[in-house]
């Protein structure tokens, strides 16, 4: 089997690699906020031979790092952005190490990692066998927000690869599918009135949140005349604080989502006629604040087959009964494990699960940024399980088990399937042909325009 160089220099950086891994999970920071994980990042790219590009394409806490020389530009993406208010120990019960505080729920602390293993065990093997190409991992911040790669592409990131894979850590191995994630648009709406006594002079008052109310029952009628798969949620970010004071600033923020880009900003166009509707009817202000957007992915079934031909030939994780104790624990406290359960989906003693099944295509209905990539070139990704199989999304259990070995173990399998599927693709300049030949009927031929208008300033900028 190809790759064996590439895999044993993996197994040998595993301390390293795990280290990285620990560090940005003990000190997470939310999107653009990421200046310990993409430094620390940057550092072990250096010292491992790398040109490291800090801040890359405007965008603060990017990276993008360079080996090699020549064709192919095989590109790998990694993401270290936490989440906010899931502080969470290594525990099998919800115990924050600071309340309040961010947390890696999404496991996003094993992604650069993963994406740096890969990256140097190919750099490995590429030297020992003479292999020509180029090597660029691209750290991209802010995933959760949904912007990050769109910001770094529309200052020029990505463009220069041929190919692009990304891993993400999940609960089981066979969550990833050909289907389709939903586009998404994210806008704030601050709605501005005039404050009077509640009681004494009404008639003055112009409630920002009565134009807020009236903009929420507006898109709630909306939601019936949308296409199928549509999602549309909203929260409050700044409310008022006493009833007998008519409320002079209230902002409300969107997520508009779709399987298509088309559909996300007509939906989204209507929102906004709900937000000016409301405006009009209570005499108030409103304007628009938005913050971005993404594309629906586009997984590349030649990269995505590649992918899963790789998975199958490593050995599978072998999971110690001290992880699977601690998984099953997690279990215990999970309400969707118990639902898989007593629907059959799951018997009782699966705690962990790393079985591939064949391709599916179910359609997604959250977002990830990595499609901005997929509309730009061919790129993949896929998972392999990294914690307990009943752990919720965005949960404190994916905390849990991102900072456990169960994490790590799915950190390193990641690293090494992107390897061995990229040195597949090394050898094989056939399979990348193919794989932009797919990317041509996938997108008709249009070029990517990126869905933040120049005018949206980068966070932090």
């Amino acid at each position: 089997m190809c790759g064996q160089i590439a895999l044993q220099e993996i197994d040998t950086q595993q301390e390293l690699l795990v280290d990285l891994a620990k560090k940005i999970w003990a000190n997470p920071e939310v999107g653009y906020q990421e200046v310990k994980a993409s430094e620390w990042t940057a550092q072990v790219l250096e010292e491992a031979g790398f040109q490291v590009e800090r801040g890359c394409a405007g965008v603060p806490t990017s990276l993008r790092a360079v080996w090699g020389s020549g064709k192919p530009v095989v590109g790998f993406l990694g993401e270290y952005d936490a989440l906010y208010n899931l502080s969470q120990t290594v525990s099998i019960h919800p115990e924050p190490v600071v309340e309040g505080a961010p947390g890696h729920g999404c496991g996003h602390n094993l992604m650069a990692p993963a994406c740096v293993g890969a990256v140097m065990g190919l750099k490995r093997e590429m030297q020992a066998r003479n292999l020509p190409g180029t090597l660029v991992f691209y750290g991209c911040p802010a995933e959760e927000m949904l912007t990050g790669k769109a910001f770094m592409a529309r200052g020029g990131a990505f463009r220069e690869l041929d190919i692009a894979f990304s891993w993400h850590p999940l609960q089981r191995a066979d969550m990833m599918s050909m289907g389709t994630a939903c586009g998404m648009n994210s806008a704030k709406f601050h709605f501005k009135g005039r404050t009077a006594h509640a009681g004494g002079d009404p008639e003055n008052g112009r409630s920002a949140l009565d134009a807020a109310q009236i903009m929420n029952t507006a898109v709630e009628y909306l939601r019936e005349h949308v296409p199928e798969g549509v999602r549309i949620h909203y929260a409050f970010t700044e409310v008022p604080g006493s009833p007998n004071v008519v409320p002079e600033n209230v902002t409300l923020w969107y997520y508009v989502r779709a399987l298509s880009r088309e559909v996300v900003e007509e939906v989204y166009r209507r929102v906004v006629r709900a937000a000016e509707g409301a405006a009009w009817a209570t005499e108030t202000q409103m304007t628009v604040e938005f913050l971005g957007g993404c594309y629906e992915t586009l997984q590349n079934r030649v990269l995505f087959d590649l992918l899963r031909e790789a998975q199958q030939e490593l050995p599978a994780i072998q999971w110690t009964p001290q992880e699977l104790e601690f998984a099953k624990d997690l279990n215990q406290n999970s309400a969707n494990y118990s639902a898989m359960v007593a629907h059959g989906a799951i018997d009782e003693d699966t705690q962990m699960d790393s079985r591939i099944s064949p391709v599916h295509f179910q359609s997604l209905y959250g977002s990830n940024d990595v499609s901005e990539v997929q509309h730009i070139l061919p790129a993949a990704f896929f998972g392999t399980a990294s914690s307990n199989i009943g752990a919720a999304a965005h949960s404190w259990q994916i905390v849990a088990c991102s900072g456990h070995s169960i994490g790590m173990k799915g950190m390193l399998q990641g690293a090494k399937i992107m390897a061995l599927a990229a040195l597949k693709a090394l050898e094989n300049p056939e399979i990348i042909a193919r794989a932009k030949e797919e990317f041509q009927q996938q997108t008709h031929g249009r070029a990517y325009v990126c869905p933040i208008p120049d005018e949206v300033p980068v966070p932090g900028t």
